[in-house]
C-alpha cells in the first residue's frame, strides 16, 4: 500500500471518528436540554402558588323571587348608599350610566350634564334595596354597582375581557385560576363580544390586596398567552386600591341581553348555562376568604409577579415593605420549562426585531416584557387619591407584529442576558443603514431680542447650564435626531 493510500485511509478514519463523537455530542446535548427543561418544571411546579379553599356550606338553589334577591345581593355586593343606572342620550345617542337619584331630571334642581353628579349640592341618591334589584333582573332598569366600599375593602373583583380575542384570552385566564386553585365564574357581556370573569369573597377584602391578586393572575396567564394585552391591568373592577375614586361595573342577568344569550354565566366550553340553570350555578359558587387572597397578593409581591415588569422609580404602593421588592426593580428570572429553540434570530434596524418562529409563548412574553415598565404617573396618581381611569398602569413599548416582536434598539443587551440565561443563542443581522456624510453650514443669528436678552443677563450675572446645549427634534423618517446649534462640552460652562 503507498504512502497516499495509507493516508486516505488514515483520513476516512478519523472523518469516521470525528461522525461519531459529533452525533454522541447532538444525543449528549439533547439529553442535557432535557435534563434542564425537566429541573426547570421541577422548580416550577415547586414554586408556583397554589391555594386550597375551606370548604363552604352549600347554598339552596333560590326559586322564589325573594330568594333570588337575596343571593344576587350576596354575590354582587357593592355600595349600599348609592347605585348607577343606564341611561342612552337622546342628543348623541350613547350609553351610559349615572347615580339613580330622586332629582335627577328636575327642572331648576338637577343641572346634568352641566354638573356632574358627585358635584351636585342636590344630591338624593337612591340607596340599593330588594326593590331596585328586582327591577333590573325583571328589566325595568339596568343597574351597575360601584364596587369599591368606603373602608377600602370589596366583596368581589372582576377582570374585563373586551378584545376580539376574548374567548381565547378568557379561556386561559381561567385555566390560570385553576393551576392556582382559584374559581373564577365567567359572565357574558351585554353585548355579547366580551366577557367579565368574577371572584367572590366569604367576607371584605382589602381592594388593593384583591387587586394584587388579580393582576398577578393575568400576568401568569400571559406566561401562556403572550396576546394578552399590558391594558388588561386596567381593567379590574375595583379600578382602584383607594377612595375616593373608583369605577362601576353592569350588574349580570339583565333582562333584555338575557334574552339573547347575554349578560349570563357560562360554562367551561364558554356556552351559556340554560336560563333556569343560571341560579343553580350561582348558588353552588364557593367564595374566597380574605385570608387566601392576601396570600396570592403577598407571595406575589414577594416574587415581583404581581405585574412581572421593571419598576420606573420606586412604588410608592410597595414603601411600607420595600425588602420585598427585587433589586433594582426588576422582576425574578423565571425558567421556562418544555423545550426551547437553540437560536433567536433578530434584525436590527430602526428597531431589534425579533423573529417568532419557533419561539414558546412564555419566552414571547418574556422578550415584550424587556420593553415594559410600570408607569410611575399611575402610582403617583394613586397614592395622591386621584382618579386614574386613562392612566395606564403599564406602559409598554413593544409591538407585537404578525411574525416578529419589535423591540427599542436600546435594549439588545437585556435581550442578550435573557437568552443566555435560556442557554439560546441570539443571531443579529445588523440592516442599519450607514448614512451619507453631507457638510452643512448654519447660516442663523441671534435676533435683536435674544441680543438684548443676553446683554442684560451678562451685565447682571452669569449663564450656567450643564453639558449640553441646543434645539432639534427627531425625524422618524431619517431615523436620526437633528440639533440646531448643538454644542456639547466637559463639565459646566459658566
Amino acid at each position: 500500500m503507498s504512502r497516499r493510500e495509507q493516508l486516505i485511509e488514515e483520513i476516512e478514519a478519523v472523518e469516521a471518528l470525528v461522525a461519531r463523537l459529533a452525533g454522541e455530542e447532538n444525543q449528549a446535548r439533547g439529553r442535557l436540554a432535557a435534563l434542564k427543561a425537566e429541573l426547570a418544571s421541577v422548580d416550577a411546579a415547586e414554586t408556583r402558588i397554589r391555594v386550597r379553599l375551606a370548604a363552604s356550606r352549600p347554598v339552596a338553589t333560590p326559586t322564589t323571587p325573594e330568594q333570588k334577591v337575596k343571593l344576587f345581593r350576596q354575590l354582587f355586593r357593592g355600595r349600599q348608599d348609592v347605585f348607577p343606572t343606564r341611561f342612552v342620550s337622546k342628543r348623541t345617542g350613547k350609553p351610559g350610566y349615572a347615580p339613580a337619584c330622586t332629582n335627577k331630571f328636575v327642572r331648576g334642581v338637577c343641572e346634568l350634564p352641566k354638573i356632574k353628579c358627585g358635584e351636585c349640592p342636590n344630591q338624593a341618591f337612591v340607596p340599593v334595596d330588594d326593590a331596585a334589584i328586582l327591577a333590573h333582573l325583571r328589566g325595568q332598569h339596568v343597574m351597575g354597582v360601584y364596587p369599591l366600599l368606603q373602608d377600602e375593602t370589596c366583596w368581589f373583583l372582576a377582570v374585563d375581557f373586551d378584545k376580539k380575542s376574548w374567548a381565547e384570552d378568557v379561556a386561559a385566564f381561567v385555566a390560570t385560576c385553576r393551576d392556582v386553585g382559584l374559581p373564577a365564574s365567567v359572565e357574558r357581556s351585554r353585548s355579547g363580544d366580551g366577557a367579565h370573569v368574577w371572584f367572590f369573597f366569604s367576607e371584605p377584602v382589602p381592594a388593593a390586596a384583591a387587586r394584587k391578586m388579580g393582576c398577578y393572575l393575568i400576568t401568569e396567564t400571559m406566561s401562556r398567552r403572550h396576546e394578552l394585552s399590558l391594558d388588561s391591568y386596567d381593567r379590574l373592577f375595583p379600578s382602584q386600591d383607594t377612595m375616593p375614586s373608583g369605577n362601576l361595573i353592569a350588574l349580570p342577568l339583565q333582562h333584555g341581553p338575557r334574552q339573547h344569550a347575554n349578560s349570563v354565566f357560562l360554562d367551561d366550553r364558554l356556552q351559556p348555562y340554560p336560563d333556569d340553570q343560571q341560579w343553580a350555578y350561582l348558588a353552588g359558587l364557593p367564595r374566597i376568604d380574605r385570608r387566601t387572597v392576601e396570600t396570592v397578593a403577598g407571595e406575589a409581591t414577594r416574587r415581583g409577579s404581581v405585574i412581572g415588569v421593571r419598576a420606573a422609580e420606586p412604588v410608592e404602593e410597595d414603601e411600607s415593605a420595600p425588602w420585598t421588592r427585587p433589586p433594582s426593580g426588576r422582576p425574578e428570572f423565571v425558567p421556562i420549562t418544555g423545550p426551547l429553540p437553540a437560536r433567536v434570530r433578530a434584525v436590527l434596524a430602526q428597531r431589534l426585531v425579533v423573529e417568532k418562529a419557533g419561539l414558546p409563548s412564555p419566552l414571547l412574553n418574556q422578550i415584550k416584557r424587556l420593553a415594559a415598565f410600570q408607569n410611575p404617573e399611575f402610582y403617583k396618581k394613586q397614592s395622591m387619591r386621584l382618579s386614574t381611569a386613562l392612566t395606564p398602569r403599564v406602559v409598554g413599548c413593544a409591538e407585537d407584529l404578525h411574525q416578529h416582536i419589535a423591540l427599542p434598539r436600546g435594549l439588545r443587551p437585556e435581550l442578550e442576558e435573557l437568552l443566555d440565561r435560556h442557554a439560546v443563542a441570539l443571531e443579529i443581522e445588523d440592516q442599519r443603514g450607514s448614512g451619507k456624510v453631507t457638510d452643512f453650514r448654519f447660516q442663523g443669528s441671534l435676533t435683536d431680542v435674544q441680543k438684548n436678552a443676553v446683554r442684560a443677563l451678562l451685565a447682571h450675572g452669569v449663564l450656567a447650564t450643564g453639558r449640553y446645549i441646543g434645539e432639534g427634534f427627531d425625524d422618524p423618517r431619517l431615523d436620526t435626531l437633528l440639533l440646531a446649534l448643538p454644542v456639547s462640552w466637559k463639565g459646566t460652562l459658566v
